[in-house]
Protein backbone atom coordinates (compact mmCIF):
# COMPACT_ATOMS: atom_id res chain seq x y z
CA UNK A 1 0.00 0.00 0.00
CA UNK A 2 1.61 3.24 -0.44
CA UNK A 3 1.20 6.24 1.61
CA UNK A 4 1.92 9.99 1.62
CA UNK A 5 2.54 13.06 4.04
CA UNK A 6 0.01 15.67 3.77
CA UNK A 7 0.75 19.54 4.42
CA UNK A 8 -0.47 22.29 3.59
CA UNK A 9 1.02 24.95 1.16
CA UNK A 10 1.33 28.96 1.19
CA UNK A 11 -2.00 28.83 -0.90
CA UNK A 12 -3.57 27.09 1.81
CA UNK A 13 -4.32 23.87 -0.52
CA UNK A 14 -3.74 20.47 1.27
CA UNK A 15 -0.54 19.09 -1.37
CA UNK A 16 0.12 15.26 -1.23
CA UNK A 17 3.84 14.82 -1.09
CA UNK A 18 5.14 11.12 -2.09
CA UNK A 19 7.18 9.36 0.30
CA UNK A 20 9.26 8.16 -2.47
CA UNK A 21 10.38 9.40 -6.32
CA UNK A 22 9.58 6.58 -8.50
CA UNK A 23 11.34 7.39 -11.95
CA UNK A 24 10.21 5.48 -15.26
CA UNK A 25 12.95 3.61 -17.08
CA UNK A 26 14.76 4.45 -20.42
CA UNK A 27 13.00 1.69 -22.68
CA UNK A 28 9.48 3.36 -20.86
CA UNK A 29 10.43 6.85 -21.98
CA UNK A 30 11.15 5.78 -25.08
CA UNK A 31 7.89 3.54 -25.81
CA UNK A 32 6.18 6.66 -24.96
CA UNK A 33 7.57 8.83 -27.51
CA UNK A 34 7.34 5.60 -29.92
CA UNK A 35 3.44 5.02 -29.13
CA UNK A 36 1.79 8.43 -30.65
CA UNK A 37 4.25 8.44 -33.59
CA UNK A 38 3.01 5.32 -34.32
CA UNK A 39 -0.90 6.42 -33.76
CA UNK A 40 -0.18 8.81 -36.05
CA UNK A 41 1.13 6.57 -38.66
CA UNK A 42 -1.86 3.65 -38.37
CA UNK A 43 -3.94 6.68 -39.30
CA UNK A 44 -2.00 8.83 -41.78
CA UNK A 45 -4.58 8.08 -44.59
CA UNK A 46 -7.57 8.98 -42.35
CA UNK A 47 -6.54 12.28 -40.79
CA UNK A 48 -5.95 14.97 -43.28
CA UNK A 49 -9.63 14.74 -43.50
CA UNK A 50 -10.72 14.40 -40.14
CA UNK A 51 -8.79 17.11 -39.52
CA UNK A 52 -10.83 19.62 -42.37
CA UNK A 53 -13.55 17.78 -40.94
CA UNK A 54 -12.84 19.23 -37.31
CA UNK A 55 -11.50 22.70 -39.22
CA UNK A 56 -15.09 23.28 -41.22
CA UNK A 57 -16.80 22.63 -38.14
CA UNK A 58 -15.39 25.21 -36.02
CA UNK A 59 -15.25 28.23 -38.81
CA UNK A 60 -19.28 27.43 -39.41
CA UNK A 61 -20.12 27.73 -35.66
CA UNK A 62 -21.21 23.90 -36.13
CA UNK A 63 -20.61 21.62 -33.13
CA UNK A 64 -17.02 20.99 -32.69
CA UNK A 65 -17.61 18.27 -29.88
CA UNK A 66 -19.06 15.96 -31.93
CA UNK A 67 -16.65 16.31 -34.72
CA UNK A 68 -13.82 16.26 -31.74
CA UNK A 69 -14.96 12.71 -30.61
CA UNK A 70 -14.87 11.58 -34.46
CA UNK A 71 -11.70 13.25 -34.99
CA UNK A 72 -9.83 11.94 -31.50
CA UNK A 73 -10.20 8.06 -32.63
CA UNK A 74 -7.89 8.95 -35.53
CA UNK A 75 -5.69 12.31 -34.74
CA UNK A 76 -3.12 12.90 -32.05
CA UNK A 77 -3.83 16.28 -29.64
CA UNK A 78 -0.86 17.52 -31.12
CA UNK A 79 -2.41 17.17 -34.39
CA UNK A 80 -6.02 18.24 -33.03
CA UNK A 81 -4.21 21.36 -31.31
CA UNK A 82 -2.53 22.63 -34.96
CA UNK A 83 -5.57 22.05 -37.21
CA UNK A 84 -7.97 24.15 -34.59
CA UNK A 85 -5.25 26.97 -33.94
CA UNK A 86 -5.21 27.16 -37.73
CA UNK A 87 -8.50 28.45 -38.08
CA UNK A 88 -9.21 30.20 -34.79
CA UNK A 89 -5.73 31.27 -33.67
CA UNK A 90 -4.26 30.68 -30.10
Amino acid sequence: MYYANICVCNDGLPTIIPNELVRSKTEEKEQQIRNPRAFQQRNADKTPQALKTLQEAALSGGNTFTALMEVVKIASLGQRSAALYEVGGR
